[in-house]
């Protein structure tokens, strides 16, 4: 792997592969936590409308440019990021890399297609209220960063994504996505030293937004650290419930590798994970149950999450504070930890195989730190990883005081 800067200020970071597929991706540090100024929602509306014409292509140009070479183009906005990405073959991955440029840095976002695509915002903030496990989660983080820019939903409300017009875009996008806020990232099989050189040819020819970066406002104020534990009547069949507090942010090390093998030693994907062993493979009571983890500039969340018939509702709570206090209480044994620390490093170095979610996560790496840890970085400092610091970190997330819960009924 090769990084580095551009005189320009933009990060990169490229990969050799041995595929036969290219990834790109465009990572810009600007999300719903920046929309100071802006309606909530601003940035995820960006993301969308980044799409419906540049100066030199119109919409349905856009959207059938990659799709003529077998590729695929898409984007997402978290709280902290826009991302736009792209799918092509190797000897395509420069007009991908072409086209999400053009996309970041020469959007047009005429009246007539934004009108469009407000329609499609909308709809999908309706839409997502019938689903009440995505919608309990959202709601127990605005509770959670209650005050705070991290407590705005990424879609934004029906008011409020109503409110936003195409200058506003324009601004947001010339506030925002400046060449030092950005890291452009490729996984594609092709010498590294010609990707490298390629890339920086490529930013050379592009025209930044000379705008200075814009500071987050994130961190003015503290999130929420009272406990809540909140019941709202939904009057559905089945209970969709959050358990959770606030976790390491993304610059607390090593506390947040601590964590993210604690929520995986809880709740991972794995079968084996010790809420999904007790409450579903044992008792029955709820089809699925996860631990998350979600990392951010100034803190962290950790949340479990599970939905379960009205009658078990008591027995799941009851059974997940047996859970959490045992590893309050107890530490790991030694054998234990070292089946958990394999597993883990499983995990990790299968879903490094996946070509997008590398490439994605490059370009987060990079964005956050600068740099990117290697294998053997990664597995040193799991490997370090003790049973006093998982009981500790237990303790500092799991604690009565500590833990918040919504659910809904």
């Amino acid at each position: 792997m090769t990084t580095g800067v551009s005189p320009q200020g933009l990060r990169y970071a490229v990969r050799r592969s041995g595929r036969a597929v290219a990834y790109c991706a465009l990572t810009i540090g600007c999300g719903t936590a920046d929309e100071a100024g802006y309606p909530a929602g601003t940035a995820h509306f960006t993301e969308h409308t980044i799409f419906r014409g540049t100066r030199h292509k119109s919409a349905s140009a856009i959207n059938s440019y990659l799709d003529r070479l077998g590729g695929e183009l898409n984007a997402y906005t978290t709280k902290e990021e826009i991302v736009l990405h792209a799918t092509v073959l190797k000897e395509d991955w420069e007009k991908a890399a072409r086209l999400l440029f053009e996309l970041a840095t020469e959007a047009t976002f005429p009246d007539s297609e934004i009108e469009t695509e407000r329609g499609v915002v909308l709809d999908e903030i309706i839409s997502y209220k019938d689903n009440p496990a995505e919608d309990v989660y959202d709601r127990f983080e605005s509770l959670l960063f209650d005050g705070t820019p991290l407590g705005t939903p990424i879609l934004g409300t029906t008011s409020s994504v109503k409110k936003i017009t195409p200058q506003m875009l324009r601004n947001f996008v010339a506030e925002k996505f400046t060449a030092g806020k950005m890291v452009f990232s490729v996984v594609a099989d092709v010498d590294e030293a010609v990707l490298e050189k390629r890339v920086l040819k490529l930013i050379s020819t592009v025209g930044f937004s000379s705008a200075s970066p814009v500071q987050a406002k994130a961190s003015e104020k503290a999130p929420a650290v009272e406990p809540f534990h909140k019941t709202i009547d939904k009057r559905h069949h089945e209970v969709n419930a959050v358990i959770g507090s606030l976790a390491p942010s993304l610059y607390e090390m090593p506390d947040r590798l601590v964590c993210a093998m604690l929520a995986n030693i809880l709740g991972g994907p794995a079968s084996n994970s010790l809420l999904n062993k007790e409450l579903r493979e044992k008792r029955g009571w709820v089809y699925g149950i996860e631990c998350s983890y979600t990392q951010y500039a100034k803190t962290g969340i950790v949340a479990i999450s599970f939905g379960c018939d009205k009658p078990n509702m008591e027995a799941c709570q009851k059974a997940i504070g047996k859970i959490l206090n045992r590893l309050m209480d107890t530490p790991f044994t030694d054998a234990q930890l070292k089946a958990y620390r394999k597993q883990l490093l499983g995990q990790l170095a299968i879903s490094s195989e996946a070509g997008e979610a590398q490439c994605l996560s490059m370009g987060k790496s990079m964005l956050s730190w600068g740099s990117i840890m290697s294998p053997e970085q990664t597995r040193e400092a799991i490997e370090a990883i003790t049973p006093e610091q998982l009981q500790k970190m237990a303790r500092r997330l799991f604690a009565p005081d500590r833990l918040s819960s919504l659910v809904y009924l």
